[in-house]
């Protein structure tokens, strides 16, 4: 699980992540990229975002969101992600395919999507 000071909470931490514009995406995910980090003291700040376009349930979105959250804490424990930490926040959004995908479906697509934006934008 993600501690406090590693989560996006506030709308302007949202909105100044998405007004980068770095975005990278596959079928699953769109990932935003925040600043890169000037300081390493301070960790970066991850969000998770599922729309009700995705499903009116709230189970279904919970459990997207669920999914992306313990692959990227997971991810980044086992340290495969190392460069995700150069940014002040990142943004997983949901798409219509990530209701149908399992665990290491979802592991693979932020794996993949955080070493495309590292690439494209660092």
């Amino acid at each position: 699980m993600l501690s406090k000071n590693q989560r996006l909470r506030s709308y302007s931490a949202f909105v100044a992540t998405y007004r980068q514009k770095r975005v990278v995406s596959d079928e699953n995910i769109i990932l935003y990229g925040g600043k890169n980090k000037e300081e390493q003291n301070y960790p970066t700040r991850v969000g998770f975002v599922v729309s009700k376009k995705i499903h009116k349930r709230a189970v279904k979105r919970n459990r997207i969101k669920r999914l992306l959250r313990e692959s990227y804490a997971n991810l980044l424990k086992s340290g495969e992600i190392p460069r995700s930490q150069g940014y002040t926040s990142l943004i997983f959004v949901a798409k219509d395919g990530a209701l149908e995908k399992n665990y290491t479906q979802m592991c693979s697509s932020v794996k993949n999507l955080v070493a495309l934006l590292a690439t494209n934008y660092f």
